[in-house]
């Protein structure tokens, strides 16, 4: 039995038989994925990621992916000044929630991976199996700075990501070991409590350089990325998996993000676009961020540029999805058959754009058969569950 037969046969939500696994990124971020000074409702704050859950998990989503920040780009918004620390919102969130499974997103330069094992097996335990680990080199250098080093070299970045994810393997599954790597030394390594999961927890990572290829291919379930068109989506699922397959005999899947504008009509999804990417958009944050990726570089055209900084506004590179639910629903159509099993979707104001969404483009999902449709659940018990926990506090 394979790996990913395990996790199917264990009820993982992440291996389940949609076509297309979906789920939210960066609730526990100030803008979430959103470059504007649009008005919005959201706040990257307890009460408002409970209401989040409660409605992601009333509509069947799989999976939330909080990302982790230390502090913030600046730029008129400060995009991502404040953040919810990724552990213990998940360990907040797993005593809240039921069914959807949580990520934990380490910067693993800036935690001990003996610590990072203890916490995500603690969390598991909270959530009964449904805590996952997303790793991250680090890429945004003052924060790197903030710890005391530098931001690594790209390369060296993954080889210290290896042996940091090795160890955590290690303590999840054996008792006693001593260890002497590159970069950490350890004796008699061991932790409890193991994780609930088995085999383990689920693990992603984002990259698409070949040493970030090589890493997902090598130890993760899911490689994270943003689509540049949907017949790259399809190359890009297909490379990884073939080199999962061939050099660690693994299977891999891939996962993207998706920012969402739907409204009845495309004149609607269109105005509102407009507003909050061209008329309300940071685009000074935009250009500090796709500097610090490189894009300012003279190989790329002005108009290249634009349409780089406008995706970042939009939803933080994310696949555009604006218009009507039927031409909505037709772009997540497409990115389930480019092969891509999954997307997370990100709005400029979740409370009051995902129950539209959701009343209106998941139907037609399950229409097309990508996705099974939803028991009507104890919705109800969820809302009044959400209210008294809330006033509560």
């Amino acid at each position: 039995m394979s790996r990913f037969d395990i996790f199917r046969e264990a009820g993982n939500p992440m291996f389940n038989e949609n076509k297309l696994k979906m789920g939210i990124f960066a609730p526990n971020l100030s803008n979430s994925c959103t470059m504007t000074l649009a008005e919005s409702s959201f706040e990257p704050n307890f009460e408002t990621n409970v209401k989040i859950a409660k409605l992601l998990e009333d509509a069947g989503y799989e999976c939330i992916v909080p990302a982790a920040r230390w502090r913030g780009f600046g730029g008129p918004t400060n995009l991502h000044g404040r953040c919810m620390e990724t552990f213990t919102w998940s360990a907040a969130m797993a005593a809240v929630t039921e069914k959807i499974y949580l990520f934990c997103t380490s910067h693993v330069p800036t935690m001990h991976p003996i610590v990072a094992a203890k916490m995500i097996s603690t969390i598991d335990d909270i959530s009964q199996g449904r805590i996952g680990l997303n790793t991250v080199v680090g890429w945004f250098p003052k924060e790197m700075e903030m710890f005391g080093g530098t931001k690594m070299e790209h390369d060296k970045g993954y080889k210290y990501s290896t042996e940091w994810l090795e160890i955590v393997l290690r303590l999840w599954s054996e008792q006693y070991f001593d260890h002497k790597g590159e970069f950490f030394e350890i004796k008699d390594g061991f932790s409890e409590p193991k994780p609930v999961q088995n085999p383990r927890p689920v693990l992603i990572s984002a990259g698409t350089s070949p040493a970030g290829r090589n890493y997902a291919a090598r130890f993760t379930d899911f490689n994270f990325g943003y689509i540049e068109s949907i017949e790259q989506a399809s190359e890009w699922t297909k490379t990884v998996r073939k080199l999962a397959w061939e050099e660690y005999h693994r299977e891999i899947n891939t996962f993207t993000s998706s920012f969402v504008v739907c409204r009845p009509t495309e004149k609607e999804a269109k105005e509102y676009y407009d507003y909050y990417v061209r008329e309300q958009g940071d685009w000074e944050v935009a250009k500090i961020i796709t500097d610090m990726f490189g894009m300012h570089a003279s190989s790329h055209s002005k108009e290249y540029l634009s349409m780089a900084q406008e995706r970042f506004i939009g939803g933080f590179n994310g696949w555009p999805l604006v218009g009507t639910p039927e031409q909505v629903a037709e772009g997540l159509i497409k990115i389930a058959n480019s092969g891509v099993s999954g997307t997370l979707v990100t709005f400029v104001d979740y409370l009051k754009e995902m129950p539209y969404f959701n009343e209106n483009v998941l139907p037609l999902l399950e229409q097309a058969g990508i996705r099974n449709p939803v028991a009507k659940n104890n919705s109800i018990t969820h809302k009044k569950e959400a209210e008294s926990l809330i006033g509560s506090r």
